[in-house]
């Protein structure tokens, strides 16, 4: 007996939470905006994806992903956390003491607000041609109130605190270009009017000028809110900071509410410059905005991402080897899955773009279900079609014809595609392009019914020029013989004799034909559908180097 479903409304105790409030920004621009340029990239795959892992990167992991990363075009790459970990200290020391760091790519170290971890972050840096000191405090109303029981004007000491004394170590380091950059952290559960005094404080110390920028990076340490409310935050900044044409405006977005993604483009859109993400979005909690998606729907929308993925597969082991961690099938551009279709229609779909593509001869990518064209990452179509107890005729046609050449009419499709169905409804399982092979050469090409075709000749009729008459030899139930027939060609020959020797009445519906290889080994296949008494339909076909000997 069934049980009753029961509404689930008032269980959970939605009165413990209170929304967002809305930005007033009745005339914003960026919904109208459009990305045309890829923003500056940098990584933090080696600080904020590293301190995310289950057992941190050691030395060996943390130069592959660093090398992997400079491969891939990062000009700005956070290299760690050097005053809170002695391992990133070393790695980052190690990096400018056997010349790593190539001319143009700079590192970046984070530190907090404290005299002796600034002090630290500077000798991390010595000795490198060019080094972002990232220095943060945390601004949010919750930590003003629980962590630090602080009002904004202790807070904002705090910042110009840190900032003043990068000023003074920035001296002791001539050989180094320095480059600041400050984050109000917890940004999005800031009141938006004490991010841009806070800022402009950092500013009224390091006084930046269009020619020497500094970063002011806005993160969403933790997402609070829709994409477009921080998009509408990342405006109100853009538009109300008093020295925008001296600074970089940057964004750190997380993955709390699970849009990051969208919350980085709308970003984009409302005025900023550069965002700060990981490969594959590996990150605290939820993760960090995933830059791999980021950048490859740039290049889906013709816009150069500045950062190569045309080798998707190498990308993902560095990855999974450094994070320990898998990449999901699913994950946009990268999952193992992404580029195949399970459904019928898709596949159908599928198949029919590629065909059609090839017929336009265009360079304009155009197919259903597949926004970029996956050889464009190293990817190929091979795993496009995938068959289980989902797909259809269009599927099992697209394997048929990838692998085999073989391109079925569409009656054959339906018929054959009925076999598959049976075979997965019966296990369960995917059907492998094996299987489906296999199930078609047992279907229609394995000869081990009642007659078998051994050989065959076929003369003019001497009566009707139009005419032929054939002479076959046919093994049947055991015993050779031969029957003879006459038509207007050697398949309507076949058929008389079958039908006239052999009580075999069939009428020839349709008949199609094609070459399956070129050169020295082509071949042909042959498509004959018939009518047998009773009124049912059937498919036939034939392999063979000889068209005539195929169709019979």
């Amino acid at each position: 007996m069934s049980q009753k479903i029961v509404s689930v409304e008032g269980r959970m105790p939605i009165q413990k939470y209170r929304p967002f409030e809305a930005i007033d920004l009745p005339d914003r621009k960026w919904p109208a905006a459009r990305i045309t340029k890829a923003p500056i990239w940098c990584s933090v795959d080696l600080r904020d994806g590293n301190q995310a892992l289950i057992e941190p990167m050691g030395p060996a992991r943390k130069r592959r992903m660093f090398e992997k990363l400079v491969q891939l075009g990062f000009k700005e790459i956070e290299v760690g956390f050097p005053a809170a970990s002695q391992t990133d200290f070393d790695f980052c020391r190690s990096l400018i003491d056997e010349g790593m760091i190539p001319d143009d790519v700079t590192i970046q170290v984070l530190t907090q607000s404290r005299p002796e971890l600034i002090q630290k972050t500077f000798d991390a840096v010595r000795g490198a041609r060019r080094a972002i000191v990232h220095l943060y405090n945390s601004t949010s109303t919750v930590q003003r109130r629980v962590v630090f029981n602080m009002d904004r004007a202790g807070i904002t000491e705090i910042a110009v605190a840190g900032a003043k004394l990068i000023n003074e170590l920035e001296k002791t380091v001539p050989e180094t270009e320095i480059v600041k950059q400050y984050s109000p952290e917890s940004f999005t559960q800031t009141e938006i009017d004490f991010a841009v005094e806070i800022c402009e404080a950092v500013a009224d110390v390091w006084q930046p000028t269009p020619e020497r920028k500094v970063i002011f990076n806005l993160p969403a340490t933790v997402e609070m809110a829709t994409p477009n409310h921080y998009a509408d935050q990342i405006e109100w900044f853009h538009r109300n900071f008093s020295r925008r044409d001296s600074i970089i405006l940057s964004l750190h977005p997380h993955n709390d509410r699970g849009t990051g993604v969208a919350a980085a483009e709308m970003g984009v859109m409302a005025g900023a410059d550069r965002i700060e993400g990981t490969l594959f979005g590996n990150g605290e909690r939820t993760g960090n905005v995933c830059v791999v998606t980021l950048a490859l729907n740039l290049f889906s929308q013709g816009v150069e991402p500045k950062l190569d993925f045309s080798d998707i597969q190498d990308v993902i082991r560095t990855v999974e080897y450094c994070n320990q961690l898998p990449v999901h099938p699913r994950h946009p551009y990268g999952g193992e899955l992404v580029y195949t279709a399970f459904s019928g229609s898709h596949q159908d779909a599928i198949k029919k773009g590629f065909a059609a593509l090839k017929t336009a001869n265009s360079e304009v990518w155009d197919v259903p279900y597949l926004p970029i064209d996956p050889k464009d990452v190293g990817r190929n179509y091979e795993a496009v079609i995938r068959i289980n107890s989902q797909s259809g005729k269009g599927g099992v046609a697209y394997v048929l014809l990838n692998d085999h050449g073989l391109d079925l009419p569409r009656p054959l499709q339906i018929e054959f595609s009925n076999v598959i169905q049976n075979v997965a409804d019966s296990t369960g399982k995917e059907i492998t392009p094996k299987q489906i092979w296999e199930s078609f050469n047992a279907e229609y090409l394995d000869q081990d019914g009642r007659i078998t075709l051994k050989q065959y000749r076929t003369v003019p009729d001497a009566h009707a020029s139009e005419m032929r008459n054939m002479t076959a030899e046919i093994l049947e139930d055991g015993a050779i013989r031969t029957i003879e027939g006459r038509g207007n060609g050697p398949v309507e020959a076949f058929m008389d004799a079958l039908r006239k020797q052999c009580g075999i009445a069939m009428e020839l519906i349709d008949y199609r034909e094609h070459a399956i290889k070129s050169g020295a080994d082509s071949s042909a296949v042959a498509y004959i559908q018939m009518r047998v008494p009773g009124g049912d339909t059937l498919y036939g076909v034939g392999i063979h180097s000889n068209i005539v000997t195929a169709s019979l």
